[in-house]
This record gives structure tokens, C-alpha cells and sequence, in this order.
């Protein structure tokens, strides 16, 4: 690994999965919040790596293909985690997992074919609600009151943006992908 300060910051986002796994499934007094701060710790390292990978003018090939590894496994990691505590259907999670597989593979195949395609306004804005969505469904019933309500509502318009999104970059490069190649 090439050793710069945004390619350890994702090293550590993926470092914190297991024990944030481990905590989630746990059953002991303060759980929630301790899931919450290692989401949390988590996700500032996803926002550093990226802006100091930038400003420092570290960005690595390695960085660029482990940085949205460690965001899909730390988001699946949560979400199939949350289906286990009962925080979230089995089928929500399949429509959240699967557009992260479906986006990461037809931006695999885009690559093979020399078309990189860039994280897309309404990608990001997922994104950012899912984290959101998911810290609050981390901490379920600890929320102030009236709020852990929140956590529901937001699932379904990650579900929405997830599915949209997705046919964003469909649409968007699916003429670039999916051209006949060249004889």
C-alpha cells in the first residue's frame, strides 16, 4: 500500500467494519451509541481521505480503487447488519446493496472499454443521505424524541434516490458502454 495519509484514513474506514459489525449485533447498555460513533469515525475518515488525497496531491491509483471498496463494505456492512436488528427489511437492503453492485460493475465495464464515469450530483446526494439515514437507524430509539421517525421515512428516499440514481448513470453512458466495438 502506498503509504500517504488518505490511503491509511481508508485503511482505518475498513479497519473500523468489523468491530462496528460486532457492536451492532451486540446486545450491551450504550450499543447504539457506540455503533453511532464508529459509523460516524467511519465516515469522517470517507470525507478526509478524499479531501486531503486532493490538497495534499496524494491521490494513488490504490487510493482511487480502495476508496469506494471501503464505502460499499462499510455501507453493506450496515445495512445487512440493521437487517439483522430488524431496523430494516431484508428487500430494502437487497434494492441498496444491489444498486451499489449494479453501479460498481457498469463502471467496471465502462473502464474496460476506456470510458471513466464520474460520481454523478444525485450519487453523491445518496450518498450523503444514506449515512445520515443509516447513523440515525444506528441509534433507533436513543434518537431525541420524536426523531427516530426520521430513520424510516429517510429509508425510503434512499431506496428512491438509489434506484434513480442508478438509472442516471445508465442512461447517461449506457451509449458509450454498450457501443459495438470496433472490428
Amino acid at each position: 500500500m502506498a503509504a500517504n495519509l488518505p490511503n491509511l484514513l481508508t485503511l482505518l474506514r475498513i479497519l473500523c467494519i468489523p468491530g462496528l459489525v460486532l457492536v451492532i449485533l451486540s446486545d450491551f447498555p450504550g450499543r447504539e451509541w457506540t455503533a453511532f460513533g464508529l459509523f460516524a469515525l467511519a465516515t469522517l475518515t470517507d470525507t478526509l481521505d478524499g479531501f486531503w488525497a486532493r490538497k495534499m496531491r496524494q491521490i494513488t491509483t490504490l487510493g482511487q480503487l480502495l476508496d469506494p471498496i471501503a464505502d460499499k463494505l462499510l455501507v453493506a456492512s450496515v445495512v445487512i447488519c440493521l437487517v439483522e436488528t430488524g431496523a430494516i427489511k431484508a428487500w430494502m437492503a437487497v434494492i441498496i446493496i444491489g444498486r451499489e453492485l449494479a453501479v460498481t460493475g457498469f463502471r467496471a465495464i465502462a473502464a474496460s472499454h476506456g470510458v471513466a464515469i464520474p460520481a454523478l450530483f444525485l450519487g453523491k446526494v445518496k450518498m450523503a443521505l444514506e449515512t445520515v439515514v443509516l447513523a440515525i437507524l444506528l441509534l433507533g430509539d436513543k434518537m431525541p424524541d420524536g426523531l427516530a421517525g426520521l430513520g424510516p421515512i429517510g429509508l425510503w428516499l434512499v431506496m428512491a434516490l438509489a434506484v434513480v440514481s442508478a438509472a442516471e448513470y445508465f442512461i447517461r453512458f449506457s451509449g458509450k458502454v454498450l457501443r459495438p466495438s470496433p472490428k
